[in-house]
């Protein structure tokens, strides 16, 4: 007699235990990877989040308006308008100028509760300097009462954005609550105004006592020298090793050895590239310290196994019928390689090359190892000379900022990473945007 049929309890249509195991799984995998990706995205926007609210006060500074008498009788005893001569005038002198200033118009606004030192202080140190050489630049002011804007105090311009409060001014001796009365009666009378700073992309960095007036100038123009000296070395020897190893270089063991070793080059931590330079550039080249064109060569070591990766990679990609069909009508290996083969393959060339760059514009170990690090005053000139002068780069203002006590370079120093990160959004998007266009698919 024939069995039962079972057909039922087998079909297809009907999962079995060991089947919904299975899509449970994946159910959890998926789950899991949704988690994992979220979790990413969390932190990626509590990050830039906590630097956007930390930087971008960054980008505005308060001014105070002060109506500045310049006599004779201090600034050019002479009387001759002579730039060289004036120049005998310190600093020193014209501190007191903008503190009477000052005291005039809260004179004027019936604050009469603060102290004359004091009131001094309200004014950034670096304010001096700035009439000094506005006065230098116009002789002719002297003996006149100009309107002169000054950057307020650090702790004055905190005040307005929060840092600095009534309870915190009791207990700092930077500041004082009658200053911050004194502040709030200026900006009534429109005297004193906090807005867009543009300072803080153009002037130079300052020392410990100003951090008002510290700005990535510097900064911004050594990196440039750098990314150009990584560009015009990295790119044209990246470049032509990649299609010597990947088009004309025989397969044998020392091709084998170099290719292993722009591997693991690739992987070598970046701290290591600045031993290097400190050793080659530095020490035995006698190059300068903390220059852009020492900087830019570390960097060009460091970036060029990048390239050559993504160089050789691109050309890997040309179908090799393209290759044939060029020798098969006469073409030399040469011709085949310039005219046909690396045209195809400049789309992913350049991007790895914009990748390689962006990377190298945010490393600040190795810059760190050559003294680029120092504290820098005056703008590098304009190249070639340039790549010799002193100057910093800006991962490594950023770093300088954060040792800093004072809370408004800790605000600076969030300022600097939102520029940095600006730059490396736009390399990253012109990679992108030349991929998509140049880009064939075969």
């Amino acid at each position: 007699m024939t069995a039962p049929s079972t057909a039922a309890s087998t079909s297809i249509m009907v999962a079995d235990a060991r089947t919904l195991k299975r899509n449970a799984a994946e159910k959890r995998f998926r789950a899991y990877g949704l988690a994992a990706i979220f979790a990413g995205l969390l932190a990626l926007v509590l990050l830039v989040g906590s630097i956007l609210n930390n930087g971008a006060s960054a980008f505005k500074q308060t001014f105070i308006q002060i109506d500045v008498t310049l006599p004779e009788s201090k600034l050019d005893k002479s009387g001759v308008r002579d730039p060289e001569v004036m120049k005998k005038a310190t600093t020193v002198t014209y501190a007191p100028l903008l503190r009477d200033g000052l005291m005039a118009k809260l004179d004027e606004l019936g604050v009469t509760d603060i102290e004359k030192k004091e009131v001094g202080n309200m004014i950034s140190k670096e304010a001096a300097a700035q009439l000094r050489n506005h006065v230098l630049a116009n002789p002719n002011l002297i003996g006149q009462t100009i309107p002169f804007e000054v950057l307020a105090n650090g702790r004055i311009d905190g005040f307005f954005k929060g840092r600095v409060d009534f309870a915190s001014a009791e207990l700092d001796k930077n500041v004082s609550p009658a200053q911050l009365n004194a502040a709030l009666a200026l900006e009534d009378a429109g005297s004193l105004e906090t807005r867009f700073n543009l300072g803080f992309l153009t002037a130079p960095d300052a020392s410990d006592q100003r951090p008002e007036a510290a700005g990535l100038g510097v900064a911004i123009l050594g990196s440039l020298y750098m990314m150009g000296v990584v560009l015009l070395l990295a790119l044209p020897i990246g470049v032509t090793a990649s299609i010597y190893l990947e088009e004309f270089a025989p397969t044998n063991r020392w091709t084998d050895l170099i290719e292993v070793n722009i591997s693991n080059l690739a992987a070598v931590p970046s701290i290591v590239f600045g031993i290097l330079g400190l050793a080659i550039f530095i020490n035995f080249a006698g190059l300068p310290q903390s220059a852009p064109i020492v900087g830019g060569l570390v960097l060009t070591l460091m970036t060029l196994p990048t390239i050559i990766i993504a160089t050789r990679a691109s050309l890997k990609s040309v179908p090799p019928s393209i290759r044939d069909a060029a020798l098969g009508v006469g073409a030399s290996k040469m011709q085949a390689v310039f005219h046909h083969v690396l045209p195809l393959a400049a789309p992913g060339i350049l991007t790895g090359t914009i990748i390689g760059l962006a990377q190298a514009l945010g490393e600040t170990a190795p810059l760190l190892l050559i003294g680029m690090v120092a504290f820098v005053r005056e703008y590098p000139a304009g190249p070639p000379e340039g790549l010799f002068d002193p100057a910093t780069a800006l991962p490594v203002q950023i770093y300088n900022w954060t040792q800093r006590a004072d809370p408004a370079f800790v605000e600076r120093a969030s300022g600097a990473i939102i520029i940095l990160l600006l730059f490396l959004i736009v390399m990253n998007a012109i990679a992108v945007m030349l991929r998509r266009r140049f880009e064939r698919r075969w």
